[in-house]
């Protein structure tokens, strides 16, 4: 028979049991730069279609991508991509079977968020 009293066993572990790790935190932060980006794409995309139409599509186009808030949308793409990058690095490492051990992949975490800076920054710098 089943066990119809679900008052008396435990409730499976959520978000407020754990505390954050960094490869859980990683892991997030790659998802959500991968969505990002695809966000990012489609505001270049819209640049390049409007290139293609006319100049007073163009202009809008322009401006916005070339005003404060697209500089701060485009460096924050920068990040992603180098940050996304990194994590894809990550996880071939991991297929390989290195790196699986518990310091090692928080080393690795930080090393993403370290990393993604440093060449988000040298790509800023550089050109």
């Amino acid at each position: 028979m089943a066990d119809v009293n679900r008052g008396n066993r435990p409730l499976s572990p959520h978000l407020t049991i754990y505390r954050p790790q960094m490869t859980s935190i990683s892991s997030i932060f790659v998802r959500i730069t991968g969505n990002a980006l695809l966000v990012s794409t489609l505001l270049l995309i819209w640049w390049l279609l409007a290139a293609s139409s006319s100049a007073a599509a163009f202009a809008v186009a322009d401006y916005v991508i070339t005003s404060w808030f697209g500089d701060i949308v485009m460096m924050l793409s920068l990040w992603a991509i180098w940050y996304h990058t990194l994590g894809g690095v990550r996880h071939l490492i991991w297929d390989t079977g290195r790196g699986l051990e518990l310091k090692t992949a928080e080393r690795m975490g930080w090393m993403m968020i370290i990393g993604s800076l440093v060449l988000t920054a040298l790509t800023v710098f550089s050109f």
